[in-house]
């Protein structure tokens, strides 16, 4: 399948592994380059510059096929040594950047004239609008349904999406409750380029994570995630457990009053806990709704072309048939 995604990108298939804490490593980015996906390293998780650097050739001695890195910018007492992670992805030969959080005009001029595609995250079309004109290449559009931070307006991909291709120049992927070809299909109808998955690639062999989180994500419902933060403005999407609903509870008891201190126990230090240890118990940690469609634990190459397999079958088959009067049946890969 060729968009204006994959060709942007130099990748077979429209869809790219976004950045994740704790999840996104050499390993994981390659195996989905090496299907034909866009992967990406996640640089906080790497801490310093120096370890992003190494990671990075961890990652060229996996794959020769393109990849990314993912930099969030977010208000931190301490932020992380962002001039020092734009180096290492420079130096690094790295030539695709997913940005997140904050606008990264700041950060563009450097990475622009390193030659370096930029695709920015966003949970609302105006945010968009503002990346667009400070220079991004692409978006990626975060619908409601996404696992971490989905933002304050609560606006689903089936509104969300056509709101973008009405007022964006620059291409975009769906990003938000992605993981099966009917979700491409969706996607790619509703003016995006292609989808972006996370959550979906947590549950995959190659996943560099306990297999406690495959196991929980396999088993959630669409009714076991959680949005916590919400009064501090800073809503996360996260999957339910012991920690997450300790922490609502202090939110309903504190209500207006509460800090940031309050809920430290619940949220800080929690990903290697989860990630690494599979203590399912630990805090909060990240997972969208598309958790409920997720029933298998595939590799990155079986995934990614069983959504491809799909997207094919429902366009050729399904809504070709429609229109010539065939009347096919109606899917069953949603």
């Amino acid at each position: 399948m060729k968009t204006a995604i994959t060709e942007l990108f130099g990748i077979e298939h429209p869809i790219i592994q976004g950045g994740m804490h704790w999840v996104g490593f050499a390993e994981m980015a390659a195996a989905v380059s090496n299907a034909g996906g866009l992967g990406i390293i996640t640089a906080v998780t790497q801490r310093t510059s120096e370890n992003l650097a190494n990671e990075i050739a961890r990652c060229r001695e996996m794959t020769d096929k393109p990849f990314g890195v993912n930099l969030t910018f977010l208000p931190s007492v301490t932020p992380p040594d962002y001039p020092g992670f734009v180096k290492a992805i420079i130096d690094g030969g790295v030539k695709i950047v997913e940005t997140a959080g904050n606008n990264p005009k700041r950060w563009l001029p450097p990475l622009k004239e390193a030659g370096i595609k930029v695709i920015h995250k966003c949970t609302a079309v105006r945010h968009a609008l503002s990346a667009e004109a400070a220079g991004v290449d692409a978006l990626s559009i975060d619908g409601f349904e996404c696992a971490g931070h989905p933002g304050e307006d609560d606006i689903p991909n089936m509104i969300l999406l056509p709101l973008a291709a009405r007022k964006l120049k620059v291409p975009f992927v769906a990003s938000g409750g992605m993981g099966t070809g009917a979700q491409l299909v969706a996607a790619l109808a509703l003016g995006a380029e292609g989808i972006n998955m996370g959550t979906r690639f947590i549950a995959t062999k190659e996943a560099p994570v306990h297999e406690n989180v495959k196991r929980a994500i396999v088993a959630a419902t669409e009714l076991d995630t959680r949005l916590i933060m919400r009064p501090l403005r800073n809503t996360e999407r996260v999957l339910t457990n012991a920690g997450v609903e300790r922490l609502l509870e202090k939110e309903k008891a504190l209500g207006s009053k509460i800090v940031f201190e309050d809920i430290v126990p619940e949220v800080a230090g929690v990903y290697p806990k989860v990630m690494k240890d599979g203590d399912m118990d630990a805090g909060a940690w990240s997972c969208g709704l598309v958790a409920s469609l997720i029933d298998d634990i595939p590799t990155a190459r079986e995934l990614i072309d069983r959504i491809m397999r799909d997207a094919e079958h429902i366009t050729r088959r399904r809504l070709t048939g429609l229109f010539d009067g065939a009347h096919a049946p109606a899917n069953t890969l949603a």
